[in-house]
């Protein structure tokens, strides 16, 4: 019968040798020994004494054991600092951050703001129509449209789904495929607008928007000279004499011919008109982007539409993007605002039009991106208007007077034309400091702007001041532009 002690060291040897893996026991036989010849404590004694490191005595098994602990300890601390650096790499709420690639483009359950039989695919560097074609042909899938997305350096392909397949369906699969950086649905985009019945008269007052956004001080400041300014929507009536002379260049996204629309047209109107009508930076100057068709179920832009019109408009030189349009948290369009936004692009959109129980919309939501929510002549936020803390400031937007295609002017509410009046704003202080970033834009708009009440977290910092911004952003040259010299003859 073997003592305790023995037990004891034959049973190290099993435990050492599970762990490493590499040690061979020998048998009970060639041990000399048989099952009823290890007492019961003599077992007791040993597995204590396996279990009690400290009480190991020194020796080679004891050795190996510690080591192999301690071998253990830089991988767990480098688990450790990998969480803790995962935790500091949370965006801040508050603080545009660049987008980050999602490790999957499966919408979320209960998502369904897409279109029913597409996807949408990013491959790296360019890809051929043939190429695309035979991806397509690999998953059972039919190449639609493709374009070269410059900001990513990538190829953005839209893909139709010809059979009864789920897109997640189709979406999981795609992701098995190495050439596919990324793949998700074509996500739906509905433009913002609460129209107000009654037509205005050719005698109507301009609206009270000059006032609340102190717009004949401003002018005296800038006017928006030459600032290039996008307009992500529907089709602009470019022939409107309001705008004569505004369009800098124009692109269509959708690619079924240009038709002008009622809301793409006021929110050129609101940001740049100059005649009957007066914009807030009427010597802007526009590129009209058409990414909603203004008609039927077209009237929902989309993931592949928009994140066209943000590859043209940023590639044009547009230093300020207006999108007064609302959908679902977009892992494509988010990572084509943070390319625009690294390309020094203010990009201002509205926060929608769904009230005060809506959750959060996208673009305005995306942290890249100024969200404006509405005002009436109150300075109260409607009940349409949607609101939180990721609002950065709020502008007029209720019975506003804009322009209608075929030189016409339409009343009309809505966050859509509080974003054009901001993004006008930001024309003005880009004219006065062309190398605004988009950072430094938020924090003038938002310094500038004036308190509302009650003061809360759900309409930003408050209601937009153009003069103050415009100020804010270039104070000592503002001064001398306003002075007027008191002729000699008139001095005392």
């Amino acid at each position: 019968m073997l003592d305790a002690r023995s037990v004891k060291r034959l049973v190290l040897l099993a435990v050492l040798g599970a762990a490493v893996g590499c040690i061979a026991m020998p048998s009970m036989a060639q041990m000399g020994m048989t099952e009823r010849s290890i007492t019961s404590n003599a077992v007791q004694q040993a597995v204590d004494s396996a279990r009690d490191g400290s009480r190991q005595p020194a020796g080679t098994a004891s050795k190996k054991s510690r080591a192999s602990t301690d071998e253990k300890k830089p991988a767990q601390a480098a688990r450790k600092e990998g969480k803790a650096t995962k935790e500091a790499q949370k965006p801040d709420r508050g603080t545009p951050q660049q987008a980050t690639r999602n490790p999957s483009g499966i919408p979320p359950a209960g998502e369904q703001r897409y279109v029913p039989d597409e996807v949408v695919i990013e491959v790296a560097g360019a890809m051929t129509p043939q190429q695309l074609g035979a991806l397509a042909q690999r998953f059972r899938l039919t190449s639609v449209d493709s374009f070269s997305f410059q900001l990513g350096g990538t190829t953005l392909a839209r893909l139709r789904i010809p059979d009864r397949r789920s897109v997640t369906t189709v979406v999981r699969a795609l992701e098995t495929d190495a050439s596919v950086l990324f793949a998700q649905p074509n996500y739906l985009y509905a433009l913002i607008e609460t129209k107000t019945p009654a037509a205005p008269g050719e005698a109507d007052p301009a609206s009270y928007v000059q006032e609340k956004l102190r717009l004949s001080e401003a002018h005296q400041l800038a006017r928006g000279n030459k600032v290039l300014v996008a307009v992500i929507d529907s089709g602009i009536d470019v022939s409107h004499p309001d705008l004569a002379g505004d369009i800098a260049d124009s692109f269509d996204a959708i690619g079924t011919g240009v038709a002008v629309h009622n809301h793409g047209t006021a929110i050129a109107g609101g940001i740049a008109a100059h005649g009957r009508l007066l914009g807030v930076a009427p010597s802007a100057q526009i590129l009209a982007i058409r990414a909603f068709s203004g008609t039927g179920r077209a009237d929902n832009g989309t993931t592949f539409a928009i994140m066209k019109g943000l590859d043209w408009a940023v590639l044009h030189g547009a230093r300020a993007i207006n999108m007064s349009f609302a959908g679902p948290q977009d892992p494509g369009v988010t990572r084509g605002l943070a390319a625009a936004y690294a390309k020094n692009t203010i990009l201002i959109a509205a926060s929608g039009n769904k009230g005060a129980s809506s959750p959060p919309l996208f673009p305005a939501a995306d942290p890249n991106v100024i969200a404006v929510t509405s005002t009436d002549k109150e300075d109260q936020l409607p009940a349409f208007a949607n609101r939180g803390p990721y609002v950065a400031v709020a502008a007029p937007g209720v019975d506003l007077i804009l322009l209608a295609p075929n030189d016409g002017v339409q009343r009309m509410s809505g966050t859509s034309f509080s974003a054009a009046y901001v993004t006008g704003t930001v024309a003005l202080m880009l004219e006065r400091k062309p190398g605004l970033t988009p950072a430094a834009a938020r924090q003038a708009l938002m310094k500038s702007a004036r308190r509302l009440e009650p003061v809360d977290d759900q309409s930003g910092a408050g209601l937009v001041d153009a003069y103050q911004a415009v100020l804010s952003v270039a104070p000592a040259e503002a001064t001398e532009t306003i002075v007027t010299p008191t002729p000699a003859a008139n001095r005392q």
